[in-house]
């Protein structure tokens, strides 16, 4: 009977898990810097993965190709849009960031239109997308803004804009550069964090020099972004795609953003505008819209051998 409701729970825990992604990168933002949250996050997630490795005996890959592709998927998944969502925080809401990660799904369709020659740009698909950067705009509501006082909200919510059009580069390159290989997702993910952590870590003799404050909710907040959001989560993200396939799965991107939101105003004490959840509510038809003609076409899940990751949620 438990194991009945054991793939739902963790479909539960995962939308917990990643909506509450933004808050843990506030907290730890109150005492480190933007790269140095980066570099923690992915420090604790590729220990977490590590571990986890060693428990089940799983080997790892020594193809040198394969780490040389998880290089690009690295960087373009984890190492950038980390950094950019990292810098957002600073400036906008944790739940303003949430929303704004509510457009991977877009941001992934527009980069397969361009890359993949198997996608086609439909009349459904072609509503669905307008409708999604209505909600963007309406988000954004760049009406609002005062350039007097300096365009830093704008920038930060591009920042966040530009994360959401890596994970989409990121997810079309692993698609490309790791389709029929023999490993698992779990060690698939294992790889990218693993070289996220190294390729991170290179920043910070520029970039990451900076005092930290590291107090109680500082190091509770990089904890757990590491070891749950980038390290666990993963795992978890694993079972429920072998479980339901990788178009149910995906569904976990819709309700990250009513997480961030909320926990954002109860815990942070966050004030959202009326525009920012009705242009994500815009911006979530926009992507059923999309999704749901794609998926009706028979084209909803492009697998990996062994196993596929749902999509990105922070």
């Amino acid at each position: 009977m438990l194991h009945r409701f054991a793939t739902p729970i963790l479909f539960g825990l995962l939308a917990l898990i990643w909506g509450s992604s933004f808050l843990f990168i506030k907290l730890a933002l109150e005492g480190m810097s933007p790269v140095q949250v980066v570099v923690g996050r992915l420090g604790f997630g590729a220990l977490t993965l590590v571990i986890v490795m060693l428990v089940t005996r799983v080997r790892c890959p020594r193809a040198r190709g394969v780490w040389q592709r998880m290089l690009v998927v690295s960087v373009l998944l984890c190492v950038v849009p980390f950094l950019l969502f990292a810098w957002a925080g600073q400036h906008i809401p944790s739940g303003l960031s949430s929303i704004y990660n509510a457009t991977t799904p877009i941001m992934t369709m527009l980069v397969s239109l361009v890359a993949l020659p198997d996608e086609r740009l439909t009349a459904m698909r072609t509503l669905g997308l307008f409708i999604a950067a209505a909600g963007v705009v309406l988000v954004a509501a760049p009406w609002t803004i005062n350039f007097d006082n300096g365009p830093t909200s704008l920038l930060a919510q591009l920042a966040c804009l530009g994360a959401t059009l890596c994970y989409g580069l990121g997810i079309v390159a692993m698609r490309r550069l790791i389709r029929n290989r023999s490993e698992d997702a779990t060690t698939i993910a294992t790889v990218q964090v693993v070289i996220g952590a190294a390729v991170a870590g290179l920043l910070v003799p520029f970039f990451g020099l900076a005092p930290m404050r590291l107090d109680a909710s500082v190091i509770i907040g990089i904890v757990l972004l590491g070891a749950l959001g980038t390290g666990v989560a993963y795992v978890w993200s694993t079972r429920v795609v072998q479980e339901w396939g990788a178009t149910r799965a995906s569904t976990v991107t819709y309700l990250t953003p009513i997480v961030g939101v909320v926990l954002g105003m109860l815990v942070l004490g966050e004030r959202l505008h009326w525009n920012e959840p009705v242009g994500g509510v815009v911006v979530l038809l926009g992507v059923l819209l999309a999704q749901g003609a794609r998926f009706a076409q028979g084209g909803g899940a492009v697998r990996l051998r062994r196993g596929a990751s749902a999509g990105r949620a922070t």
